[in-house]
């Protein structure tokens, strides 16, 4: 939030001064999404699906499909094209995990109810990538079966080289150089870039390539120092230009005058995402039988939209039609930042609260099990 203020502050409605440096701005910022969406990807814990993938799957889709299906009515009726409101709803699809560090040092890790939901996050913002990939050359170039067939096979072809080509060259090599941190830094950072160059040359968006490529070699730099190294490099550099330069897009008497004019859009999108995303946490804990603070704490942590939104907001908007019509407008994106507020901070805040409400059920039952002949005879 302070680095969109800066960027505010900093950018055409406030002092003007970064964007005299545009090049080198939108240079930094563009490496600083790649990086952004890389770590989506690296800090999936792909062991811990494993072990609860049947339910996580089943939860991702569930987390997917209401604010998705919620976010696309909301289009509809804000006045966009069914185009345009597919990619509304996908930007409420996925979620960031901001709440994992929390339920880390409360040691909840291991409950099955967070790993679940941990575990969605695969699911969510795959499938959120993929309605972009769809998305976009449909935009550019209008629909055509033939087109859409072969855009679909090439993304399957994609994917598969990736998580299976790159994975396994990427692992024997950075097992090779395992002596050199820095080089491993630099042939991830190729890495990157070659799976980026590869997505723009089947018209899919880098940022594509580059989550694909945290999934990728998820596992061989999960422990490394390389990895230390690349998260300070893009923590320190450039993810923070990135939140900076959406910054510069925000002008504060646009961002008025579309919250006084088209407030349902904005309010529209939000309790789209909170009630969508409570419906599937709901749904996930009458399914599989979790308590009632299970439920709540698969809805926290599922709530906060940072990385995949913001980053997909951004490459929508900037996508244009023949005519120059970008594909997403200024007012969405504003509703994007409204959301990216709202959930970084009610997101955590009751991710705490639903935290100690668990930790205080397990505590009990603990204590139950403890002072009943059974329990004392296996304590």
């Amino acid at each position: 939030m302070g680095l969109l203020l800066a960027g505010v502050g900093l950018g055409p409605s406030g002092l003007h001064t970064l964007p005299h440096a545009a090049p080198v701005a939108e240079f930094f910022a563009e490496v600083g999404k790649l990086l952004l969406m890389f770590f989506a990807g690296l800090e999936i814990d792909l062991s811990q699906f494993g072990r609860t993938a049947k339910r996580s799957f089943t939860f991702g889709v569930l987390t997917f499909t209401f604010p998705f299906i919620f976010g696309f009515t909301v289009g509809q009726l804000a006045g966009y094209g069914r185009l345009s409101a597919v990619l509304i709803g996908s930007l409420l699809a996925s979620h960031t995990l901001l709440g994992f560090g929390i339920v880390q040092k409360m040691k909840l890790i291991t409950d099955e109810a967070v790993a679940v939901t941990i575990g969605g996050t695969v699911f969510t913002d795959f499938a959120a990538l993929l309605v972009l990939a769809i998305c976009l050359p449909i935009y550019h170039s209008g629909f055509s079966a033939s087109t859409f067939a072969i855009q679909v096979l090439e993304i399957a072809v994609y994917v598969v080289l990736i998580l299976a080509g790159l994975s396994t060259i990427g692992h024997w090599l950075i097992e090779h150089l395992s002596d050199s941190t820095e080089s491993q830094v630099t042939l991830v950072l190729l890495m990157i870039a070659l799976a980026g160059f590869g997505a723009e040359a089947i018209d899919l968006a880098p940022i594509i390539g580059a989550f694909l490529t945290g999934l990728a070699v998820n596992r061989a730099l999960r422990q490394s120092e390389a990895k230390e190294q690349l998260e300070f490099l893009g923590n320190t550099l450039f993810i923070p230009m990135f939140f900076v330069s959406i910054g510069f897009l925000i002008d504060i008497r646009v961002f008025a005058h579309s919250l006084i004019e088209r407030p349902g859009l904005a309010f529209g999108i939000l309790g789209s995402l909170i009630v969508g995303k409570f419906i599937a946490a709901h749904l996930t804990r009458r399914l599989y039988g979790y308590s009632r603070s299970e439920g709540r704490l698969i809805w926290s942590l599922s709530l906060p939209q940072v990385a995949a939104t913001l980053a997909t907001a951004l490459v929508a908007f900037d996508t244009k039609n023949a005519a120059g019509v970008r594909l997403i407008d200024e007012p969405v994106i504003h509703a994007a930042i409204i959301l990216l507020v709202v959930t970084s901070i009610l997101g955590p805040l009751l991710t705490e609260r639903f935290g100690r409400q668990r930790l205080a059920e397990l505590e009990a039952a603990g204590s139950a099990a403890a002072a009943s002949p059974q329990g004392a005879n296996k304590v």
